[in-house]
């Protein structure tokens, strides 16, 4: 890593700097969306998608909701040719959809492109060619006028071809490399190309900028999107597109910042699959605008399923941390927190606010098809007592006191440490069950009974060592009075008895739970639950596993 010198900052900055779009706080509404998951996302796959599974993709994105969706490179082989005719002539294209084809300025390309648009109801042509310093330098080794006069030629073509091609076609020019464009270049190439087309009111022309390769930081991007917006020619018949991709890793960035600078539209690709670093990820912009109470107007909400579909037909993987799609991104290992969330969640329950305003998640998992249970909080050796009291919530109805949470979540982290794995609800509540539920030894509870005269007088039959006790006890109550039966005739001693109940489940034969924590001579609370059909005897086992708890450690 000495060899920094060599790099030099290969972007330019607009003339005029501008920054109205720096005092926007967010982005009030949606884009117009362009798919080029078919053309951009397919041409860097590394087995590019066959028929089949492009016209289910298709399909897919139609179901989004996409409008727009570029559908390839029609002149490119005969792959991208036969599928752009079998969605044409098969019908497969929605009335409200508009398919986008891609060509360079080269009449034998544009020529075959409108070929193979014939009777298309509704297609963007999109015409392209390279613009930046780099590219008109080493490439092409033309002067500015000479890559102008490409774009013109191209664009005048488009006029002939389009008139002598049955269907209704939307023209869209781009430069592309805009951001190593010079900005005053870009715009008057762009100039050029629309003085040729005329837009109007009802014909407007797409002029889309890409960031081919990031070589700024957004803001940076954002100036020139601004700086094109403010002195195009035609502007209000212009719809000012935004293409980024991702190589400094700031293609979201770019695209936010570049619609507050002016940007209507934008093309990307469904979790930023793309050449190098990738397209603009469309979901991860999206739900973005979602999260701020912007409907995007794609509908997202089974992401998993979407996920599943994406990674089957184009064999690339979304990372478990991807933002929104992937496995992890809802999922907390961290005591503080899981803690954190649990409270959020159960707060949200009780005072059912008008805005999602939980601690650590950006916005409600279930809106996009994820399920609290087994996605937000997930146990390991980092969790705390919240996340695993939430799990047994959850998925079994437990509402543990706040002491035996702590208790639990010790064991449960001793488990996964020892074991060096996440564990699943089921072994959670296996833990729990072995260490609180019902324990009977060294001290078994067999029976009880009261006293008809005397409510709280009992008479409680024990096993110790294999001998059968009967032990008398008096209270201030039917468990106080199994309690002092115990202190009084077994040796065992305990202070600060805590008592917590409630129904496992509704309806006849429903199952009691109850907790008990009792405090040892040393100040150490210990704890047991009961279960059982009968509310007091599940007490009772409570009461003895928490004994026996104390006795065994």
């Amino acid at each position: 890593m000495k060899n920094v010198e060599k790099y030099a900052r290969g972007y330019f900055m607009p003339p005029r700097q501008s920054l109205k779009w720096a005092q926007k706080e967010y982005i009030t509404e949606a884009p117009i969306w362009c798919s080029v998951d078919l053309r951009d996302g397919n041409q860097a796959l590394i087995v590019p998608m066959n028929l089949e599974e492009k016209l289910e993709y298709f399909q897919m994105l139609v179901d989004i909701g996409f409008k727009e969706i570029e559908v390839g490179f029609p002149a490119a082989s005969e792959t991208e040719f036969t599928f752009l005719r079998t969605l044409i002539e098969q019908n497969l294209i929605p009335d409200d959809v508009t398919i986008q084809v891609l060509t360079q300025s080269r009449e034998h390309i544009i020529r075959k492109t409108f070929e193979s648009l014939q009777g298309a109801k509704r297609a963007v042509v999109h015409l392209y060619n390279s613009t930046s310093l780099a590219q008109r330098e080493q490439v092409f080794r033309k002067s500015k006028q000479e890559i102008v006069d490409i774009a013109v030629e191209g664009a005048k073509l488009f006029l002939e071809c389009a008139n002598e091609t049955e269907g209704n076609f939307q023209f869209q020019y781009s430069p592309e490399s805009f951001t190593g464009t010079e900005i005053d270049f870009a715009l008057d190439i762009c100039n050029a190309v629309l003085d040729v087309w005329k837009p109007t009111p009802d014909n407007k022309v797409i002029i889309n900028l890409p960031s081919t390769v990031q070589m700024s930081m957004p803001h940076v991007y954002a100036s020139q999107i601004e700086y094109m917006s403010e002195n195009m020619k035609y502007r209000e018949n212009v719809i000012l597109s935004l293409h980024p991709h991702n190589d400094r890793g700031t293609g979201v960035s770019d695209a936010e910042l570049g619609m507050l600078a002016g940007g209507q539209r934008v093309e990307g690709t469904l979790f930023g699959n793309g050449e190098r670093t990738g397209n603009v990820d469309i979901v991860t912009l999206a739900l973005n605008m979602y999260s701020h109470g912007v409907d995007p107007k794609l509908d997202f909400h089974n992401l998993p399923e979407i996920l599943k579909v994406y990674e089957r037909l184009t064999r690339m993987r979304v990372g478990e941390r991807q933002p929104y799609g992937g496995e992890l991104v809802f999922t907390a290992f961290s005591g503080s927190h899981q803690d954190a969330i649990a409270k959020g969640m159960k707060w949200r329950e009780e005072q059912n606010p008008p805005h999602w305003s939980v601690p650590y998640l950006p916005i409600d998992p279930h809106d996009i098809g994820r399920e609290y249970e087994g996605d937000i909080i997930r146990i390991n050796s980092q969790s705390g007592k919240g996340g695993v009291a939430y799990i047994l919530q959850q998925k079994y109805g437990l509402d543990l006191p706040q002491g035996m949470r702590e208790s639990l979540g010790y064991r449960v982290k001793d488990v996964s440490d020892k074991l060096q794995k996440e564990l699943v609800a089921e072994e959670i509540f296996s833990i729990f069950k072995e260490s609180f539920v019902n324990v009977n030894e060294p001290v078994s509870f067999v029976r009880y009974h009261f006293d008809k005269s005397d409510d709280y007088r009992t008479i409680v039959t024990v096993r110790i060592d294999g001998e059968l006790k009967e032990l008398e006890g008096n209270g201030n109550g039917r468990l106080d009075a199994i309690s002092n039966a115990l202190q009084a005739n077994a040796g065992i001693s305990f202070s600060n008895l805590i008592y917590k109940e409630h129904a496992l489940e509704i309806g006849s034969g429903s199952q009691a739970i109850s907790y008990i924590g009792i405090t040892d001579a040393n100040g150490t609370m210990h704890w047991g639950s009961g279960v059982d059909a009968d509310i007091m005897t599940s007490s009772v086992k409570a009461l003895f596993s928490a004994v026996n708890n104390m006795v065994r450690r």
